[in-house]
């Protein structure tokens, strides 16, 4: 085998964290199979039961603890809104399994701004989820981690930064580390529950620590409830609840991670994804108001009270929903509520990955319709789409900080661009099963378009009342950020969209483009009379000009006086233009005067040589070629002038190019095994 050169800092860093390059033709290897995009697509959804059982609780909590007894309804409501919802987007799936989602179906039945609607509205959503799953684990690991008390955001921008360089490695290598703790989650809490549900049959179930506590209702909430304060409290509950249907709509963006066939398979997981939430949920539910837990809001346990109606001690702290049963129904078992505990905290951080495979479909869909930057639809070495991975990562880090992963703040922000996306995604649905009928002859096709579009006629009543409640009852309390935020998105996309479609209009190629230029002046800097001149001047000559000499900016009239003597003696047939720079400038002679010949002769071009260092080193690059660089991004901007960059490799170039051939020829480890290695290659070893 060929000698190999040591490999670069960067290069091996970057292998160690991102694992090796993969090929296009190997996009195929890293789809999901159905029991590994279960927990990448559903960790969100399913680790929702982790704090919207508590969310509904705290919200009834406001009138007193005897407004529990509706909390199983609540909960029954939420679990109907959520059957609704998998219900609508197994029809999604099959008619659009491209990966666009609700925004491919608003934007191919509603139109292009319905399409940025739900667009923005997702974008926000899966900033969201990433910061509340985040912030919410990062308060479990404080209370488990009293050195992480106070440091709760920087906890939680280290938790995403491991996730993105998770992300980073691929789909189906992260899917892989992530199913684990997934289904461990469902384990715990099914069982839990399961044994918690054996007890209370069996009338052994313990009542919960903080059962015996009084939770005093807040001002205004003291007396008998109204039928509109009634309503208005079940109707915060019921909001807060809905928490648990955020990332359902991951899997309608994340169908092209499937494998085939992939409309089949993506529905097979909505379902799954729906019975298992609405179970944990449900049992989650029963079993809290069967042990009489007592919870509210975080920074009002001043509201909590003993028995006897006095404070509790300084220093109390609530355990959540999840922690309480668990404690009791484990209350001779430790283990299993360390267990219990643990998952639940892991799952928490792991439920943002969930957006890290939606959101880079999502932003690579706008990328290719226009409407977010190009960068964001290129996939990186290990075909995953990176720069919308880290532009993720970068836009939840900043909520986080500032924020500072108060869950019970973001929380308020939740839920409502996901309810928006939904809305628009179930009245899409039902128009393109209406424009389908119109053509549709065969009777047994029409008969399940018929019943697939009144299923989502059902699911936008559903989602649109629960839009409207969210709206009423979190727009004051911190919804209307999340309005302003998918407004800002939503101009953002439109003024990219119109960027490009003017960009497009401009390079229209026309029967000008080739109406040849008259003239062509050549001129070619010089600095020194040294082998990168000469080299350039050697290249503009080939080139034919009509026009050629080259540009000296004179600063010090020693070395001036130097040059045109050297100039001299070497016999160059090139004649040098000295312009003199009173200020010691560079750049702007050279400019202002290759702007003076383009007006005298405006059909003409004015050809730039730029002699340029290439090095091999990060740290050279420093040393050289500022001042090129700067010319160039001045000259750019002048009409009628080219900049031809003449590169010179000096000796550290040809060693780092020898290093990265020498690293791309390398063998690895299981290359052998892989069929990866050459015959020439395996007789080298």
């Amino acid at each position: 085998m060929a000698r190999l050169r040591s490999v670069g800092v960067g290069d091996v860093s970057k292998r160690i964290l991102l694992g090796r390059k993969l090929r296009s033709s190997q996009l195929g290897e890293t789809l999901l199979p159905k029991r590994i995009a279960l927990p990448v697509f559903a960790s969100d959804a399913l680790s929702s039961v982790a704090y919207a059982p508590d969310e509904i609780f705290i919200m009834l909590a406001v009138a007193g603890a005897t407004a529990y007894a509706w909390s199983w309804k609540i909960g029954l409501a939420v679990a109907l809104v959520m059957l609704t919802v998998v219900t609508s987007y197994r029809q999604t799936v099959h008619a659009y399994p491209s990966g666009g989602g609700d925004y491919e179906v608003a934007t191919v039945n509603l139109g292009r701004t319905a399409g940025i609607t739900v667009a923005s509205a997702l974008l926000v959503d899966y900033v969201l989820t990433v910061a509340v799953s985040i912030s919410s684990a990062s308060q479990y690991a404080a209370g488990a981690v009293p050195a992480l008390v106070g440091h709760e955001a920087v906890a939680a921008c280290a938790a995403v930064v491991v996730l993105t360089a998770l992300n980073l490695r691929g789909v189906r290598e992260s899917g892989t580390f992530f199913a684990v703790p997934t289904y461990l989650f469902m384990v715990s809490i099914l069982g839990m529950c399961a044994y918690g549900l054996v007890q209370l049959l069996s009338g052994d179930l313990p009542e919960a620590e903080s059962a015996g506590l009084q939770i005093q209702p807040q001002e205004g909430w003291d007396g008998p409830l109204t039928q509109v304060a009634l309503f208005f409290l079940l109707a915060r509950a019921f909001s807060s609840g809905c928490a648990a249907l955020t990332g359902v709509e991951a899997i309608s963006n994340g169908v092209p991670a499937f494998r085939r066939p992939k409309s089949r398979n993506a529905a097979t997981t909505l379902l799954l994804l729906g019975m298992i939430a609405i179970s944990m949920m449900m049992s989650v539910i029963v079993l809290a108001n069967q042990m009489h837990i007592r919870y509210v809001d975080p920074h009002e346990l001043e509201r909590l009270k003993t028995a006897a109606g006095a404070a509790l001690p300084a220093g109390y702290e609530q355990n959540p929903v999840i922690s309480q049963i668990a404690s009791g129904v484990f209350d001779h078992f430790p283990p299993g509520f360390y267990f219990v505990v643990t998952v639940t905290g892991v799952i928490l951080v792991l439920a943002a990955n969930t957006a890290f495979n939606g959101f880079p479909v999502l932003g690579s869909i706008l990328a290719q319709d226009g409407l977010a930057p190009r960068s964001l639809g290129s996939r990186g070495d290990r075909l995953a789409y990176s720069n919308g991975i880290v532009f993720l990562a970068a836009m939840s880090m900043l909520l986080i900080w500032i924020f500072d992963a108060e869950t019970t703040k973001l929380i308020q922000l939740y839920i409502v661009g996901v309810f928006v996306s939904f809305n628009l995604s179930q009245l899409g649905m039902i128009k393109h099963w209406t424009r389908h009928l119109k053509s549709e002859r065969d009777p047994a096709t029409r008969r399940r378009m018929m019943r697939s579009r009144a299923i989502n006629t059902f699911g936008l009543g559903m989602t649109a009342i629960v839009l409207v409640i969210v709206l009423l009852t979190k727009f004051l309390a911190g919804a209307w950020i999340t309005i302003l935020a998918m407004i800002f998105f939503f101009l953002i996309m439109q003024g990219i969209a119109r960027h490009y479609d003017r960009v497009e209009l401009e390079l229209a190629a026309d029967e000008q483009d080739k109406v040849m230029p008259t003239r062509v002046h050549a001129i070619v800097l010089a600095s020194k009379l040294h082998k990168p001149t000469l080299r350039a001047l050697a290249f503009a000559k080939a080139t034919r000009p009509n026009a050629l000499e080259a540009i000296y900016v004179s600063t010090d009239d020693a070395a001036t006086t130097r040059l045109l003597e050297e100039w001299d003696e070497r016999r160059i047939d090139v004649p040098l233009k000295v312009l003199h720079s009173p200020y010691r400038e560079v750049t702007r002679p050279i400019v202002q005067y290759a702007q003076e010949i383009r007006k005298a002769n405006p059909r003409g071009v004015v050809a730039v040589y730029i002699p340029e260092y290439v090095v091999g080193r990060w740290w050279e690059q420093l040393l050289h070629n500022q001042t090129a660089l700067r010319l160039k991004g001045r000259l750019l901007f002048a009409p009628g002038v080219m900049v031809i960059s003449v590169p010179y490799q000096l000796r550290s170039s040809r060693i780092a190019l020898e290093r990265e051939e020498a690293a791309e020829g390398r063998v690895h480890a299981g290359d052998l095994r892989r069929g990866r290695v050459t015959d020439r290659s395996r007789d080298d070893l």
